[in-house]
């Protein structure tokens, strides 16, 4: 499942599906009761997840608040600080469909862990333009940190998750149903459960 890093079995279902749109849910009303002029915000999902994350945000801003939310896709992949090494890398799509002048940004990612994607997001945000303010919501916070960076709005924070495991998230529009799993490594595997 997540290329050069081996195999991996479901340890457990940390989110299922009501759980998780539940805290999508919340995260969007935060964002709200956060940003007096939510005219002025925009969403930048960070491939592949994270984009699906900030769309369901936004739609859900949408319905409370009756404004159109943007929603921009980043790739980060050509700033990545492994880019010159990482050989199995794919390039996606990048796209803003406004100016981050000025704007209010918030970085939508799926799981938060060393940090060095968003330290990468903000770089490649600012290579566009610059905004009034970055702010980051993540759907789950796994700790272990390798740069200073804090999410402003966080689903579910997981501080006891050893390096060996792994949170993999799903969602339906790419993986045809919405949960959160926790993976174990496991070096032998012969189970239909492993990724």
């Amino acid at each position: 499942m997540i290329l050069g890093m081996g195999k991996y079995k479901i340890k457990k279902i940390i989110l299922d599906s009501a759980k998780l749109n539940k805290i999508i849910e919340r995260m969007a009303g935060e964002i709200i009761e956060r940003n007096e002029d939510i005219e002025n915000i925009a969403l930048v999902g960070l491939q592949t997840r994270g984009v699906f994350l900030a769309k369901r945000i936004s739609h859900i801003i949408n319905k409370i608040e009756n404004i159109q939310v943007p929603v921009g896709i980043l790739d980060i992949s050509l700033y990545r600080d492994d880019f010159a090494t990482n050989t199995e890398m794919l390039l996606k799509q990048t796209d803003f469909p406004f100016s981050v002048d000025d704007k209010k940004i918030i970085i939508i990612d799926d799981v938060l862990y060393t940090g060095r994607s968003v330290r990468a997001a903000i770089e490649c945000i600012m290579d566009f333009g610059r905004p009034k303010l970055i702010r980051l919501a993540v759907l789950i916070d796994r700790g272990h940190r390798e740069l200073p960076i804090r999410a402003d709005f966080v689903g579910r924070k997981f501080v006891t998750i050893p390096d060996k495991e792994r949170i993999s998230v799903k969602l339906a529009e790419v993986d045809e149903l919405d949960q959160v799993l926790l993976l174990d490594k496991e070096i032998n595997c012969s189970s239909n459960l492993v990724f």
